[in-house]
């Protein structure tokens, strides 16, 4: 997946393992920030010098609109332990 690694300011592994600590779902890297999947929260969480900031106190709660604006666009969205697994040669670990 070189072309997503190509968009993101930090590790493609890192990435996947990334979910928002307030609904637990995966994040969506756009705009350059992280953004919940989770319509309910619509939590935006900034990047920092490539690094994630993944504190409830610092994200912000998108209004609705921004939110589904943001989730219209193109941008990767995190895959979770299974890309891992594929991304390594583990499918069916």
């Amino acid at each position: 997946m070189p072309e997503i690694q190509s968009k993101l300011p930090f590790d493609n592994d890192l990435f996947d393992l990334l979910v928002c600590p307030e609904a637990r779902v995966p994040l969506k890297f756009v705009e350059g920030r992280l953004v919940s999947t989770d319509h309910a929260t619509r939590r935006a969480y900034r990047v920092d010098q490539g690094i994630p900031v993944m504190l409830l106190e610092e994200s912000s709660s998108l209004p609705v609109d921004e939110w589904t604006r943001l989730m219209a666009q193109d941008g990767p969205v995190g895959g979770g332990i299974a890309a891992l697994r594929v991304r390594h040669g583990h499918p069916g670990s």
